[in-house]
């Protein structure tokens, strides 16, 4: 905290907002940004993408992605987003940057909670702690401050409970409310959505009674709207503008990012390297896709991160896929080999048979291509905008889009 009386105590002119949760932050704070951009402000963005200052996109980290940059970095972004006339700033909020403190001194305008599921359990140990390094986030945010989040989450309720800021609730369950003590009060959401229409071209969805429409694909991009959408309320934008720009807005790189192949295969390349994730966009394609097509999905998990995510990632790959490809993501120093082999630990019988290990990754790709026929989708997930693959230290050129379109060119 001392460190910002180096700077002018830029967050005082700021209006932050955080985003934290398992998944959705990206998605969630780059359409705030996008919207809040169009409708005329100026604005900034810290982002595992990428960091934007009025316009002037900065790489996120020349290490790799990271959710949250260090306390030092952060308070020269924050800095010359003053400087460059920003009024508001939307952030991710990760777990660890939280637990040590690197968000010391700033003042939040409003904080945001997408969902919670198993991640950096090699960091916290124990869900318990992953949830409490979250909830610090939220216990920091001041009176005036809003924070709103995602009710039909099991850990959306006790996010918000015993907090000083503004509680709102943003989801689309019918049902009512369980709170730690067993008391069963009615629905009391302030923001509640329903989804209308759900298919290839986008989604259709009511929020609040207003019709909203929308690009982006899957139930899990409209908890993410529903959450923008619920912010920018709370923020007093023209929320008329606000729906016309949401209509319009492309989801942010390496999410869901799809092309259709001259053959009439879809191909989707997405971010998903955590088992939410993963089930979510998994899910998603099922939402979409033709009735009788298949789902042939390419991923690995990475190495030195996390080893309980493995087995879990390779059973909701094999489970929600009709080909799944075990393939290499980024080592790192690990034995891509050793990874794949924990990825089988908890696979069914009937899961088993469905999956093809193929330790090179553009191998993977192709051999997904070349199964792949007329109406089906084929999935590649994990590098999402990554261009690069981390292996014993050297990381080399990698991309997955273009992996697929060259497999497609050469099928």
């Amino acid at each position: 905290m001392i460190g910002f009386n180096f700077f002018r105590n830029p967050y005082k002119n700021l209006k932050i907002v955080g985003v934290t949760g398992t998944s959705g932050k990206t998605t969630t704070a780059t359409l705030l940004y996008k919207i809040t951009t169009a409708l005329g402000y100026k604005a900034g963005l810290l982002s595992t993408v990428e960091n934007i200052i009025a316009g002037k996109i900065k790489p996120s980290s020349e290490k790799g992605p990271a959710t949250s940059p260090d306390l030092s970095k952060l308070k020269k972004l924050l800095e010359e987003m003053f400087e460059k006339g920003c009024e508001y700033v939307f952030m991710e909020v990760s777990s660890i940057a939280e637990d040590q403190n690197r968000l010391a001194g700033i003042k939040f305008s409003g904080g945001i909670f997408t969902n919670l599921s198993q991640d950096h359990i090699d960091y916290h140990k124990t869900i318990k702690n992953y949830f409490l390094a979250k909830k610090k986030f939220f216990k920091r945010l001041p009176k005036d401050a809003f924070a709103l989040s995602n009710v039909d989450d099991n850990y959306g309720v006790p996010m918000v409970e015993n907090i000083k800021a503004k509680k709102y609730l943003y989801g689309f369950s019918d049902l009512e409310l369980e709170f730690p003590n067993g008391k069963q009060i009615p629905d009391w959401r302030d923001f509640h959505g329903k989804i209308l229409k759900l298919d290839i071209e986008g989604l259709e969805l009511d929020f609040n009674g207003e019709k909203v429409k929308s690009k982006l694909l899957g139930k899990f991009n409209a908890y993410n709207l529903l959450g923008v959408w619920s912010a920018c309320k709370l923020l007093g934008f023209d929320m008329r503008k606000v729906k016309e720009i949401i209509e319009t807005i492309e989801p942010p790189r390496g999410r869901f990012d799809h092309f259709t192949s001259p053959d009439g295969v879809l191909a989707v390349v997405d971010y998903s390297h955590k088992p939410d994730a993963l089930k979510n966009i998994l899910l998603a394609i099922k939402e979409v896709k033709p009735k009788n097509s298949r789902i042939i999905s390419v991923f690995g998990c990475g190495g030195d991160r996390d080893p309980v995510k493995r087995p879990m990632m390779g059973k909701i790959g094999a489970s929600l896929s009709d080909v799944a490809i075990f393939t290499s993501d980024n080592p790192r120093s690990e034995d891509p080999n050793a990874i794949i082999e924990r990825m089988k630990d908890d696979l069914t019988h009937e899961g088993s048979v469905k999956v093809i290990t193929i330790l090179d990754r553009r191998l993977a790709i192709a051999e997904a291509v070349e199964l792949s026929k007329k109406g089906d989708v084929v999935l590649v997930a994990g590098f999402g905008h990554e261009h690069y693959q981390e292996i014993k230290g050297v990381k080399n050129y990698f991309n997955d889009t273009e992996e697929l379109q060259k497999a497609f060119l050469h099928k």
